[in-house]
């Protein structure tokens, strides 16, 4: 089975060896989501741009297998639920990716306070109008969190109309759709989306891993006044999943499917399975006030309240955010600047405990940019203040600083080179600062710091882009949990100092009219340079486990025609360190990642057919805590087909 997968690796390759046909043409696009808008050809930063067509054209179930699928980053359902994915970017690990990277909806920050993921399915794929991917940078205006990159997700202000259905394997079914209405006054948008899966993997009482989702949102934009636009976003999620535990590596060997004799690493004493249902319920207001043609003033608020509900074992956790933006931004030719203050205050409580605890943060910044023909220049500093409230418990401030500085040469049309560095930062979650067994508060654990240095080269043909970028990110207080041994001692806590290093690569060639090609391969380095858990424990000169080296994902499409696309996509991660393996020492890794997956769509101007085959070659992949403790992810051969419609 390796062996096939290489060949059709190796198949893709040559086809883009032998194929050299000028057709469709690629063109730099634009990023509009930063503080300062440019285009990935001048920028400073190493950035991906992801388009409404491009995500309509890979049919993904949630927003998360997109990125899983067609970007740079690492994303996996860790314990099963697809709703609540990590993701990673630049070497943060399986375990604390998700929260080295800041993820926004239209300016809104979606990042929480404990150590819940970000909620991407919140947002129906068929809403976005662009995702924007900024690596190592950010900081500035997205605070915070953003040690490794911000991903920004903005939707859609258009006119379109469509409703979409599919069905699948597994009891597999979805249906959405999206309403817009656009005029030059008032922009209107609404979408729903529901989707159920019956569960593949079995549990006690002959039940399955089932899961359910419902979301629903709605954006407004409305100009009363020529100078003013006032908007309102405002969405609902639900989610009830049941996973499945952990399993032996004999087990995940014989079937992936079972049950499992034990769950979560813990052994078979507990339940085989949890029930978790997760609600979010947000809204976001605010306006942009345009004093002159350079000059503008943009204030956003907003509110959401979440829940998370471990049916299994009676344990509920509410939290509830507020946030304030106003910032002041100039533009001109030559020079543009925001001048902007930010607050976000985060509660989190567990009822029926003395579990309540409030993270709030205050920050002013400035970002500058200077723009002298083929040279753009970037400046930008961010004061930031944490406070932690533990009602009457150790209260705790840090006084956070964040800089950004990059340079762009423009040789031509086509050519450029960049290179920037960035001082970020990482505050804790508050759920580290208290024991998940007993909810007792267990003592203050430092924010991360690092810096980033990174230098890239983009060019950009009629037929052909290209991206190669290359970073060095040295950091102090990396944060982490140790898991003691056997559980015993385990804590939130830091990395005294480690480092990372490697290579981005992306390049998208237009073979000929009928083929095209896309690869993203991505080489890591993740080391703990210092690190002393106990009296005998040594992590020093370790690999940060979790973190695998190459990560690799080519898409060949297909267009026999014009109304149909055929594509073949293969994902490859290297085999990596179990995630609680910070000495580099069990028994057991975790395996190498592979999926091939295809799909075919027939598009006519009103209505269009899809199928998709994930995991063709019913590829076994898994997710290794440690030592007979995997869980199966990604692990048998799925599919769906539906329809959509267009108004």
């Amino acid at each position: 089975m390796k062996n096939s997968i290489k060949i059709s690796l190796i198949t893709v390759a040559f086809l883009s060896a032998v194929h050299a046909q000028e057709s469709i043409v690629l063109v730099p696009l634009s990023i509009d989501s930063t503080a300062i808008k440019t285009d990935e050809l001048k920028s400073t930063d190493a950035v991906e741009i992801y388009t409404a067509q491009d995500i309509e054209k890979a049919h993904v179930q949630n927003v998360y297998e997109f990125l899983g699928k067609a970007s740079s980053l690492f994303v996996t359902s860790a314990y099963g639920n697809p709703f609540l994915q990590n993701i990673d970017l630049r070497g943060y690990g399986v375990n604390n990716g998700y929260q080295n990277i800041v993820v926004t909806l239209n300016g809104r920050k979606l990042n929480n306070v404990d150590m819940t993921p970000q909620l991407l399915s919140s947002i129906s794929p068929d809403s976005i109008e662009k995702i924007e991917i900024i690596k190592s940078s950010g900081i500035v205006t997205a605070g915070d969190g953003a040690n490794g990159g911000v991903i920004n997700i903005t939707t859609k202000q258009n006119n379109d109309k469509e409703v979409s259905f599919y069905g699948g394997t597994h009891g597999a079914a979805d249906g959405s759709f999206y309403f817009g209405s656009h005029t030059d006054k008032l922009s209107i948008s609404v979408n729903g989306e529901a989707q159920k899966n019956d569960g593949i993997r079995e549990i006690e009482n002959k039940n399955k891993d089932q899961n359910r989702f419902s979301t629903f949102g709605t954006n407004i934009i409305y100009n009363p006044l020529k100078d003013l636009e006032l908007h309102l976003n405002a969405s609902t999620t639900k989610t009830d999943v049941i996973y499945a535990g952990t399993m032996t590596a004999n087990e995940y060997k014989q079937t992936p499917t079972q049950q499992g004799t034990v769950d979560y690493g813990f052994g078979p004493s507990l339940s085989s399975s949890t029930h978790q249902t997760y609600s979010s319920d947000a809204i976001a207001l605010g306006g942009t006030y345009f004093i002159n043609d350079a000059l503008c003033v943009n204030l956003d608020v907003s509110n959401e309240n979440k829940q998370s509900n471990y049916i299994t074992y009676g344990s509920i956790y509410d939290s509830r955010y507020k946030s304030a933006k106003l910032s002041l931004e100039y533009t001109s030719d030559f020079y543009s600047w925001i001048i902007g203050f930010d607050k976000n205050n985060g509660n989190f409580t567990k009822e029926s405990s003395t579990f309540d605890a409030t993270k709030d943060n205050q920050a002013l910044y400035m970002m500058n940019q200077f723009r002298f023909n083929d040279l753009t220049l970037k400046a930008g500093y961010r004061y930031e203040t944490v406070n932690f409230d533990m009602k009457n418990k150790e209260n705790k401030s840090d006084y956070l600083h964040g800089a950004e500085l990059g340079i762009n040469y423009l040789f031509d049309h086509s050519n450029s080179v960049f290179a920037n560095y960035s001082h970020s930062y990482e505050s804790a979650s508050l759920d580290r600062l208290f024991s998940f067994f007993t909810s007792s508060y267990t003592g203050y654990v430092n924010p991360s710091k690092a810096n980033n240095f990174e230098v890239g080269y983009n060019n950009i043909q009629k037929n052909n882009k290209l991206k190669i970028s290359t970073y060095y990110i040295a950091l102090s207080d990396e944060i982490y949990y140790y898991a003691g041994v056997n559980y015993a001692g385990a804590k939130n806590t830091n990395i005294d100092k480690s480092h990372k290093y490697g290579l981005d690569f992306y390049d998208k060639f237009i073979i000929n009219k009928e083929l095209n090609l896309a690869l993203n391969y991505n080489y890591v380095q993740a080391i703990i340079d210092a690190e002393k858990a106990s009296s005998t424990i040594d992590y020093s000169g370790s690999q940060l486990p979790g973190v695998s080296n190459h990560n690799i994902k080519a898409t060949l499409t297909y267009l026999p025609n014009e109304a149909t696309t055929l594509a073949l996509t293969q994902s490859y991660r290297s085999e990596a360190y179990a995630a609680d393996d910070f000495e580099n020492n069990f028994a057991q890794k975790q395996d190498a990642y592979m999926s091939t997956d295809i799909s075919a769509t027939y598009a006519k101007k009103t209505w269009e057919i899809f199928a998709k085959i994930n995991n063709l070659l019913n590829q076994k992949n898994g997710l290794w805590i440690h030592d007979d403790a995997i869980y199966p992810v990604n692990f048998t051969t799925t599919a769906i087909a539906g329809f959509k419609l267009k108004f």
